[in-house]
């Protein structure tokens, strides 16, 4: 099911030219506002190639972003890569690079939440409207997508509950309909590379480096690989916004693509036995791992991606109460509580249906129990399930 043997070499070499690591094995760190001109001849020449690599501000990058975006376009097979301080401002800033008052954007109904608050707030504001649709509507996209309609997004899979859209329909209908729509993922939860978005006809992956790229908890930071029919907009309009990050967060999530091949593939392996042990136990109703037939759209999964990660949920057999809850979560040795994900440790939070049914809003699939979000580190198997089943024993 896996392809990581055809990226690992990649992800070794990817972004590491001879101009960015000068003489080192990774590419130099180069903190730097001001960039000095030896001559008018050579500042003019820097103005007019400024966006193609040449050395001009700092917010237009150095070597050190230069080599990170280089290896993104490599990975993803994209024509540039925007970087921003996180997540939320690569997914934000790359619809708002597409969107005039006025205009319409399709949203997953299963988005990130701070990506749906986004839009029920800051595009609000501005006179863009935003309709949710169910991940899994297919062909049905087709009645939702309006005259003013400028952005199509995707998340695959969803958040929370892992659902994994049919994106081939999805970009064909949508493209059928309007050609110029602009075609966005939230592509977080394959690090941007086990899913190849940009072969699909997606115009514009965007990740949380902050979490797998980087894979150490310890760096924010987002990307966004674009298209050539994109890219000079998505890049102009970010740049207007300030968008930019620091010379060592650049430095640090290049150095974690070094790894990455060999960190998706324990994240996965270890994952799916987490899961398949998940789907055996009494307490737990369904198990959302988009490796498992339970989880929807799993067929597309098979269909669509190269392999898996270490982020997946499971729905309990009842409810907990705030009391069973805590006593539930608060006493795990191992998986700590934490927003974000990604990183080598291992994670669990939850949500209460209640917390489910609003944020997907536009999904008529409701939850009973308490939903468990994990992320499975890369810690031993066999240490992670004795953890979570001293949780379950917790329950009784």
């Amino acid at each position: 099911m896996s392809n990581f043997s055809q990226l690992e070499t990649k992800f070794v070499h990817a972004g590491r030219k001879s101009r960015y690591t000068q003489g080192s094995v990774n590419p130099v760190v180069q903190r730097a506002s001001s960039l000095v001109f030896d001559s008018v001849a050579q500042k003019k020449n820097a103005t007019r190639n400024r966006y193609k690599g040449e050395l001009f501000y700092g917010r237009r990058g150095t070597l050190t972003h230069f080599a990170l975006q280089d290896a993104m376009c490599e990975l993803e097979g994209g024509t540039g890569c925007y970087l921003y301080p996180c997540g939320a401002a690569a997914v934000t800033n790359s619809i708002l690079a597409f969107v005039a008052q006025g205009d319409h954007v399709l949203m997953t109904g299963a988005a990130y939440e701070p990506t749906q608050d986004f839009c029920n707030v800051i595009l609000k504001n501005i006179g863009v409207s935003t309709t949710y649709y169910d991940p899994l509507i297919g062909e049905g996209i087709q009645a939702l997508i309006q005259p003013n309609t400028k952005v199509l997004f995707l998340e695959s899979p969803s958040s929370l509950t892992m659902e994994v859209p049919d994106i081939p329909t999805l970009v064909r209908v949508a493209r059928e309909v309007n050609p110029d729509i602009v075609i966005m993922i939230d592509n977080t939860w394959a690090g941007g590379v086990l899913f190849p978005a940009l072969e699909f006809g997606i115009d514009i992956s965007i990740q949380a480096g902050t979490k797998y790229l980087v894979g150490h908890s310890d760096v924010m930071i987002g990307t966004a690989v674009s298209n050539a029919r994109c890219w000079d907009q998505l890049r102009e309009r970010s740049y207007l916004m300030g968008q930019m990050v620091d010379a060592d967060s650049a430095y640090t999530t290049a150095r974690g693509l070094r790894t990455l091949g060999i960190r998706l593939r324990e994240h996965q392996e270890r994952s799916i036995q987490v899961a398949q042990w998940l789907a055996q136990r009494p307490e737990v109703k369904a198990v959302f791992h988009p490796v498992l037939p339970s989880c929807p759209g799993h067929e597309f999964f098979k269909r669509d991606f190269k392999g898996a990660s270490g982020l997946f949920s499971f729905e309990l057999n009842q409810k907990l109460n705030d009391k069973q809850l805590a006593h539930f979560l608060d006493h795990f040795e191992l998986f700590t509580m934490a927003y974000s994900w990604g990183g080598f440790e291992s994670l669990i939070l939850a949500n209460q249906p209640e917390e489910i049914t609003r944020i997907r809003s536009a999904i008529e699939r409701k939850l009973n129990g308490t939903l468990i979000r994990i992320h499975v580190g890369l810690e031993a198997v066999e240490d992670l399930i004795a953890d979570l089943e001293k949780g379950f024993e917790r329950l009784k």
